[in-house]
């Protein structure tokens, strides 16, 4: 009998050990390759070195004061006509005035004032996080006798308050903190200072985790009265941050995570009623998905960016582990994370598995399960973009690439820009595409007219004249970081501003200074400026 009771109990355990191996994987399920090995380079051939790569020249144009011993962590740079003055943003909480010529710097509006109520525990740039992601000013703001006079937009990371939006299910006891996005009303568009009243709170959206927030939020460029976009404010919002979107938000189209968001900022038809759902975003009239969602399936997506020639809509998102990606973004698209890195499938990684086989077991005996574990993943090399209702990435690059020295995991590749470039005040780049590793400050093209199919072939190099030598951004700044912010680093934090007359600029996270990409060499000096105050013809 204890023979036959013991070998019941062995029959049982194997039992539950066979249902908790079945239920340890999913569909897509991992090849043995796919379990214990790193995925193969995805795109073994590099990225061309010298062939086809464009020579600009860059001169400094202005310079960013410190703020709380830390580098100006520049975000955003553009030009806003009738305000008579360039605008940047620093991450640390503070939009900057930069007049034409760029030799007139004024704090223009600081966010971390206490007036605003906006500084609390979870403000704080020492831990390198992003907290003032972005702005955008309303097209009317300089129209006197409009409903948008006046009117600009920031987006921010504070302390927890009471969210219009929510993960559901929380991964901690704890709220974290809250992105929320907020309307100010000027007085005076030209005034060299914010001279309007507190903030209008238009939408809060509560953060699962520390990363993937906020990200972008733009008007449309060029758009006019009577364009369906004119006056719709877009809006990127991360899927939350933790590893591969642990809650799967980002496929979720009941939440808030992982979208890109289209909103009037003016009208009233919202939940809360702060804001307004425009009638024609693809999700308006599904009962399941909210009405914000203009696309879906994003991971962290760095920059909107349209084209002027054709109206399309560009984001950067940035990757996990393996890729970088350009998108197309179409009404109702779905990019694809988390099911999907770039062109690859994601599939759970082996530690997965055994974790999964562990909890299974756990929860048998015990009736408990570990509900804060982060199951990993990995990317599948494996019959590359095999689902239809996927919109793919134009254009793409693997982190093994020699030019962006890193390995997988180190966190030295993330995709920034992109700029879609139409002006011949730089011939060069006419007709460009133009983005970058915003690490270390590599600078790419592609031809905008004809965009690639995926992949990271048709990606060319941009490299910059300066001092009579051409060099890569990162050797450029290097030594300014310690010589003019006392901070030594090799994290360039790329990004790029616009301005009036095909202006371009290259931002940095390293030495506070403002740089103006032009066509001809540097020598010789800068082109003439602008008179202050004056905009260039």
């Amino acid at each position: 009998m204890l023979i036959i009771r013991s070998g019941i109990l062995k029959a049982g355990m194997l039992a539950v050990a066979a249902v908790c191996a079945v239920a340890a994987v999913e569909d897509p399920f991992p090849t043995f390759r796919d379990l214990l090995l790193r995925p193969d380079d995805p795109f073994p051939e590099p990225i061309e070195t010298a062939a086809g790569a464009v020579t600009v020249a860059v001169v400094e144009f202005a310079s960013l004061p410190i703020v709380e011993d830390f580098p100006a962590r520049m975000m955003k740079m553009i030009d806003v006509p009738g305000a008579e003055q360039l605008f940047v943003s620093d991450a640390a909480g503070v939009l900057y005035g930069v007049s034409y010529d760029g030799v007139a710097v004024t704090s223009w509006l600081d966010l971390r004032e206490p007036r605003w109520g906006l500084v609390g525990p979870h403000w704080a740039i020492s831990a390198g996080k992003m907290h003032f992601h972005s702005f955008a000013f309303h097209p009317q703001f300089a129209e006197s006798d409009a409903p948008g006079f006046g009117r600009f937009y920031t987006f921010v990371t504070t302390a927890a308050g009471g969210g219009d939006f929510t993960p559901g299910k929380r991964p901690h006891d704890k709220r974290t903190r809250d992105t929320v996005l907020l309307e100010w009303r000027s007085q005076d568009p030209g005034s060299a200072f914010y001279d309007g009243g507190s903030p209008r709170e238009l939408m809060r959206i509560e953060q699962p985790y520390r990363r993937h927030n906020g990200r972008q939020i733009a008007f449309k460029p060029g758009a006019v009265p009577g364009d369906p976009d004119f006056g719709l404010l877009y809006l990127g919002v991360g899927d939350g941050g933790g590893r591969w979107d642990p809650l799967n938000l980002s496929q979720n189209l009941g939440r808030v995570f992982g979208k890109i968001l289209r909103i009037d900022p003016l009208g009233t038809n919202s939940a809360n009623g702060r804001y307004g759902v425009p009638a024609d975003n693809p999700f308006a009239l599904d009962s399941y998905a909210l009405a914000e969602i203009w696309a879906y399936g994003v991971r962290n997506p760095e920059n909107l960016a349209w084209d002027a020639r054709t109206g399309a809509l560009l984001v950067a998102d940035i990757g996990k582990s393996t890729v970088e990606e350009i998108n197309v973004v179409t009404p109702g698209a779905n990019l694809g994370w988390n099911d999907w890195e770039g062109s690859f499938r994601v599939v759970i990684g082996w530690r997965t598995v055994a974790e999964r086989m562990r909890q299974c077991l756990l929860w048998t005996w015990s009736g408990t399960w570990d509900s804060h574990y982060q199951y990993s993943r990995t990317v599948s090399l494996r019959n590359p973009r095999a689902a239809d209702r996927v919109t793919y990435p134009v254009v793409e690059f693997d982190h093994l690439d020699p030019l962006l020295g890193g390995e997988r995991g180190e966190n030295r590749v993330a995709v920034t820009g992109p700029v879609v470039y139409r002006h011949e005040a730089i011939p060069q780049l006419n007709g460009r595409v133009l983005f970058g590793n915003l690490v270390n400050g590599e600078t790419f093209h592609v031809d905008a007219d004809d965009l690639p199919d995926g992949g990271q072939e048709a990606i060319r190099r941009v490299l910059f004249s300066h001092d009579g030598e051409v060099k890569p951004l990162l050797r450029m700044i290097k030594g300014h970081c310690a010589e003019r912010a006392g901070y030594r680093r090799s994290h360039v934090s790329l990004r790029f501003g616009t301005g009036p007359a095909g202006w371009l600029f290259l931002l940095n996270g390293c030495d506070n200074v403002i740089r103006r990409v032009v066509a001809g060499a540097a020598r010789g000096g800068a082109p003439r400026r602008a008179k202050s105050g004056e905009a260039p013809a």
